[in-house]
């Protein structure tokens, strides 16, 4: 291995660490939100008036599929199978705060495992409906990255179903990071600092 070579395998390595640290904060959010934020497990479940269809309890559970799904497509033969569009629903995380806390927990616990020791580059081959059959090759890293911008926009919508059911939440639960960071929401915000 020549010295580019131990310096590209250095800067997937941060990068992937990266990762998993955005991840797990972005899913630490939610634990938080059913900890700390939720009172009742009905709040899971309340029908939003404003996203016909929307509750807390679909957008947790939903969200944590993607991270799910991606660990769990490592498991086929390379290039990995990947399907976003595999996903059971009516799951009792969408119903029971334990059931929610626990399945976000085992996500986070899944990816704790599994992204130190996987690549940036790893290849996949991305499986989607939309609406026409498509199949796009991808990488770990991107799609890891697609995983956590997603959840934050699931999150988004909680927040707006958190607001009708007069719930605060903590100020950066929602937003993106570079959202954050260009609104220099400070050091109070977990994904809102710049890191370089």
């Amino acid at each position: 291995m020549n010295g580019t070579d131990h310096d590209t395998d250095t800067n997937d390595a941060t990068a992937l660490t990266r990762l998993l640290e955005v991840s797990t904060t972005v899913l630490h959010q939610a634990v938080d939100l059913v900890d700390n934020t939720l009172t009742t497990d009905e709040q899971l479940t309340v029908h939003s008036q404003y996203m016909p269809g929307s509750t807390i309890g679909k957008h947790l559970r939903h969200a944590r599929d993607h991270f799910v799904l991606l660990m769990d497509s490592l498991s086929t033969p390379v290039p990995h199978a990947l399907d976003y569009d595999v996903r059971i629903r009516n799951t009792p995380m969408e119903t029971s705060r334990q059931a929610a806390r626990d399945a976000l927990d085992a996500a986070i616990g899944q990816l704790e495992k599994i992204v130190p020791d996987t690549k940036m580059d790893e290849q996949i081959t991305l499986h989607a409906v939309t609406p026409y059959p498509q199949v796009v090759q991808t990488t770990f890293g991107r799609e890891l990255w697609f995983a956590c911008l997603h959840a934050i926009h699931h999150w988004s919508m909680v927040r707006v179903i958190a607001g009708e059911l007069g719930l605060k939440l903590e100020d950066s639960f929602g937003f993106a990071p570079s959202t954050l960071v260009h609104a220099a929401s400070g050091s109070k915000a977990p994904l809102g600092r710049p890191k370089m």
